[in-house]
């Protein structure tokens, strides 16, 4: 592995001057970007994936929905079209995306929007609702174009920016430098027991700037819930702790190392099947899934995946093929440590209720 990093290098330093050279240009202003008379917080990363933007978008909407008319504001990965799409009950994995899906089954009455161009996304939510407080932006980090009021930084625990290197021998997405920009850095998927030697070793590494604030986050796993019926009181997952269950886990996320982790000591067997991050599964891959099941020896087995993934299997072509499957998908929210969460809860609502003006868009 360490051969190939080497190997890459040169292509990660072009890759990387390219990317440092356009965030220069959006610096100096000479590619301009539109900066919007609401609160919009961006949660990002400098990474490719797997730092848990999802669990941490549903922290922020339940932080704020109580208080704030909100929405959220998504690429949608994955999805066929890039125009602007509203995300209604009816939606699919395929027309809005995965995670904007999850945002609008597990928040029925939250405003969730789809758009490639960001900017664009913004004025058409601003526009069809003129009383919005706030936009949380998913995963909008390197879109320069627009400039957010308040930026949120993940890092993964096991894997921190400051120890990687750009792609494709790493996996940034630009230099480090660019941790800059955040107001705010979350260390994601720490234990769920984090000493302050541990800490302090974090914060020595990471060393935010005076204007930075350094949360640290850990997932919690909720209940085992039946993919086929939604069922609002599942089993507690002990059950099938406790029964020694084998589970199938079926994956198409960019990280399945912290769940492999959580799972592999509480059950019988796991038997990992991945696919690529937002991977759209067709009936072959359903069929695989199958066979694989079918060959497992135990009387006590499942077939476990992830909520978002959960999303993109609920196309109406796999309902005949899954319907006789034992399928389950597990819920992950975060929570913070120690004092973090209290602190972290106040800057986002100050921020928001000290911004709330609604007035033109201007371009920087």
């Amino acid at each position: 592995m360490k051969f190939f990093r080497i190997i890459l290098f040169p292509f990660s330093l072009l890759y990387g001057v390219i990317v440092a050279l356009r965030n220069k240009l959006f610096d100096w202003k000479i590619i301009p970007s539109e900066k919007f008379d609401i609160p919009t917080i961006c949660v990002g990363n400098l990474s490719v994936g797997g730092t848990g933007k999802t669990p941490h978008i549903e922290y922020l909407i339940r932080l704020l929905k109580t208080e704030f008319y909100i929405a959220t504001l998504s690429r949608g990965y994955g999805r066929k079209t890039s125009e602007f799409v509203l995300a209604d009950t009816q939606s699919t994995a395929l027309e809005i995306g995965d995670e904007p899906l999850q945002f609008k089954k597990k928040f029925s009455n939250l405003r969730v929007a789809v758009d490639g161009e960001r900017a664009r996304g913004i004025k058409k939510l601003m526009l069809e609702f003129p009383s919005l407080q706030a936009i949380l932006l998913d995963d909008a980090f390197q879109h320069r174009s627009v400039e957010s009021g308040l930026y949120v930084l993940l890092t993964d625990f096991s894997k921190l920016y400051p120890g990687d290197c750009m792609l494709p021998s790493g996996s940034l997405r630009e230099f480090q430098s660019g941790a800059t920009r955040a107001n705010i850095i979350i260390v994601t998927k720490c234990p769920e027991i984090l000493l302050p030697i541990e800490r302090k070793r974090l914060s020595d590494e990471i060393k935010p700037l005076p204007h930075q604030k350094l949360y640290f986050s850990y997932l919690k796993y909720g209940n085992f819930v039946s993919f086929h019926s939604d069922n609002q009181n599942p089993l507690a997952k002990e059950y099938y702790f406790d029964r020694n269950f084998t589970i199938l886990l079926l994956t198409g996320i960019a990280n399945t190392k912290a769940l492999e982790y959580y799972l592999k000591d509480k059950v019988k067997n796991l038997i990992p099947v991945k696919y690529p991050d937002h991977h759209n599964f067709s009936k072959e891959d359903i069929y695989n899934v199958q066979k694989i099941f079918n060959n497992i020896a135990a009387a006590n087995k499942i077939i476990l995946t992830t909520e978002k993934d959960a999303m993109r299997l609920k196309s109406p072509e796999f309902s005949e093929l899954l319907k006789s499957l034992p399928l389950f998908y597990i819920p992950i929210e975060i929570e913070f440590h120690d004092k973090d969460k209290e602190q972290f809860n106040e800057q986002i609502i100050q921020y928001v209720r000290t911004n709330q003006k609604h007035s033109n868009v201007h371009t920087k």
